[in-house]
């Protein structure tokens, strides 16, 4: 469980670290424009476009920027020379989805084994069951399992813990309402994971440890020419090129994947419930909500599951391929 916590940490930091910068492109643009002035306000000037609308009337559709919900503002700007660290929306769920994993480790694996498994243990030893037959075991060699498992299994139960909360409404919100002249963040739902930067470090690791694994185990030479298929050498001109883009294209399948379907899921859910508002005919009024919950409960119950178990198999068969190569 140390080494979990280790290695979940610097997963973390990773990701919370290159996270940060893209907060500040947010902040630049969410900068208020300035005032007008006197020459701009006369008679000839361009009314302006206003989203609070009557009760009843529909919202135009300018107005409605479901896109919007995914931009990061600095909340705790921390600059060190030309690097951007603040700690943003993205941030303060990585943090928290690190704490919870932990606390979620620590809850189901450190506990008395008895005869009986009672709730707790019997969900415990299922989920370690999964991460060793299921994803360690189906890509990673034998020699490399003692090794590598812990990585793999923080990395498929971090990565669930940080989409599941994406669905839960939490006040980490850049809106915020007023009780009694104290200002409170509004429950919003969002996912760390559909912030490209936050996946793409989780694949980065996954693309460093592959290539470090296959250089330990094979060394070098027999490393890199496992890349080189045995082929004629006239289309070795074509496939090895081809073979080496592969590499690389792994980083991207691994990242994008995640982003892809997380940004997907949030975007349809806020979609679907925003009909709700700009929509008031029927029948189409009243399919929005219906709409949202179906697509909600299909991200919560399958998603979710289905991309953080594969992220971890990937990342096992990229390792094991490399510590054992094919050719």
């Amino acid at each position: 469980m140390m080494r979990l916590g280790r290695l979940l940490l610097l997963v973390a930091v990773l990701a919370s670290a290159v996270a940060a910068p893209s907060g500040a492109l947010a902040a630049r643009s969410a900068e208020p424009a300035a005032p007008a002035t006197p020459a701009a306000t006369t008679s000839t000037a361009q009314p302006i476009d206003k989203c609070d609308v009557p009760q009843g009337e529909e919202l135009p559709l300018h107005c409605f920027k479901p896109d919007a919900e995914f931009e990061l503002r600095d909340w705790v700007p921390i600059h060190v020379g030309g690097l951007n660290l603040s700690i943003n929306k993205a941030v303060a769920y990585i943090m928290l989805a690190s704490v919870l994993t932990m606390l979620l480790g620590v809850f189901l694996m450190r506990i008395k084994v008895g005869r009986t498994p009672g709730k707790r243990q019997a969900l415990g030893e299922t989920i370690y069951e999964v991460a060793q037959v299921q994803v360690a075991e189906q890509g990673l060699p034998a020699k490399a399992i003692g090794t590598w498992f812990p990585y793999v299994a923080t990395v498929m139960l971090f990565i669930w813990v940080v989409n599941m909360i994406g669905f839960i409404p939490l006040p980490l919100s850049d809106q915020k309402f007023h009780i009694g002249g104290l200002a409170i963040p509004t429950f919003s739902i969002y996912a760390a994971t559909a912030q490209l930067s936050v996946p793409l470090v989780l694949a980065l690791i996954t693309f460093i440890v592959t290539h470090v694994e296959g250089i330990r185990w094979n060394g070098p030479r027999k490393y890199f020419a496992s890349w080189i298929p045995d082929a004629p050498p006239a289309a070795l001109i074509l496939i090895v090129p081809i073979e080496i883009l592969s590499q690389f294209m792994r980083l991207i399948s691994l990242s994008v994947r995640l982003y892809a379907n997380m940004l997907a899921g949030h975007m349809l859910i806020l979609v679907m419930i925003g009909l709700v508002f700009i929509i008031h005919s029927s029948p189409w009024k009243y399919l929005g909500l219906p709409g949202a919950l179906i697509f909600y409960l299909f991200e919560v119950v399958i998603v979710v599951t289905i991309q953080a178990y594969i992220f971890a198999a990937l990342s096992a068969i990229y390792i094991g391929s490399a510590v054992e190569p094919e050719h």
